[in-house]
């Protein structure tokens, strides 16, 4: 088990639940525009929200945003010390730097009034900084390498990452990085890409480390609306039984389909977006790919021409008008809940 870390409220290790975050990419000096932004993320299901503090007039909206926040604040800095420093000082529940953008003098002053605060530090290693090609045991021991110079500078409360945009060589990093150190790990593949294929890539790096027991706090990072990044960690983490929530499943459709199985699966997976209890779903577009095909399922729809068979539990609960599908779904939920 690794060690634990508070950042504001959220435990971050030490068997805590894997804890979901995300970034802002609003101008943090634009102080509405950035609170209304972590609002939308931390409705969506974000716990901890990082923002850029890339300048004097950041660390003025970092220190209003810490206090009307609704989720804790991790401050990202960059090259200036003395804007960690500024950040701390500002109310930061967490500050995430590279110590090799610091120097030497810059790291020590910020793991002492980091230490003095009990503020935590994210530190760790993005493979697309560095020169030239490293193992994955070696982008491991350069994030511990890191954590050392904070170590010597008096600060303990950790975080490591080492992050790549490549599948394969961000999980090995992370699993090499496991092996040596106790320290809780923020897990992620950086630069994902778009949407849809990010996803997928974030899905597969993210969730082969968590199916192993890596990990500790997420950050699926996707180009554009950060609110989608949220969404796919909270799908992420309850696909490999991290989180409790809504399966929705859906069979794939041939010349049988009876109704319209994709759009009503997608209608579907929107009313259970915030089910905060395991239910799993099926959405089946006939007879054949019925209650059988789909018995474990807790809740379900068999397709027909124009009406269709609701089941529950394994057996047959109501027939109704294709029309009326939906709604009663979200009703049976309810009588399933009890």
């Amino acid at each position: 088990m690794t060690k634990q870390v508070k950042v504001g409220n959220v435990a971050i290790g030490g068997g805590a639940r894997v804890s979901i975050q995300s970034m802002t990419n609003t101008l943090t000096s634009d102080y509405g525009a950035t609170l209304a932004q972590t609002k939308a993320l931390a409705a969506a299901g974000a716990e901890l929200v990082r923002v850029s503090v890339p300048d004097k007039e950041s660390v003025v909206s970092l220190g209003k945003l810490v206090k009307n926040s609704p989720v804790p604040i991790i401050a990202d800095i960059h090259y200036d010390y003395r804007l960690a420093l500024a950040s701390i000082e500002a109310g930061a529940h967490k500050i995430r730097v590279n110590p090799a953008n610091l120097g030497a003098q810059g790291v020590k002053e910020v793991a002492k009034l980091a230490a003095e605060r009990k503020i935590p530090v994210r530190v760790g290693i993005n493979a697309g900084s560095l020169e030239g090609a490293r193992s994955a045991r070696a982008l491991a021991e350069l994030a511990l390498d890191a954590a050392r110079v904070f170590e010597d500078a008096g600060l303990t409360e950790l975080v490591l990452a080492v992050k790549c945009s490549d599948v394969r060589r961000t999980v090995e990093a992370y699993r090499e990085l496991h092996k040596i150190s106790d320290y809780p790990l923020h897990i992620g593949l950086t630069e994902a890409g778009t949407a849809a294929k990010g996803a997928i890539r974030s899905a597969v790096a993210a969730g082969a480390l968590l199916l192993d027991g890596i990990g500790d706090t997420l950050r699926v990072s996707l180009a554009g609306d950060p609110v989608k990044e949220v969404a796919v960690a909270r799908d992420i983490l309850r696909s490999v039984g991290l989180r409790a929530g809504a399966d929705v499943i859906a069979c794939p459709t041939c010349a049988r389909t009876q109704i319209p199985v994709e759009e009503l699966a997608e209608t579907v997976e929107s009313v259970l977006r915030d089910v905060d209890f395991d239910i799993k779903v099926a959405v089946m577009g006939c007879a054949v790919n019925g209650i059988g095909e789909s018995r474990g399922a807790d809740l379900g729809v068999c397709g027909g021409k124009d009406k269709s068979l609701l089941f529950m539990r394994g057996k047959p609960y109501k027939t109704v008008d294709n029309s009326e599908i939906a709604e009663e779904l979200k009703k049976m939920i309810e009588v399933y809940r009890g």
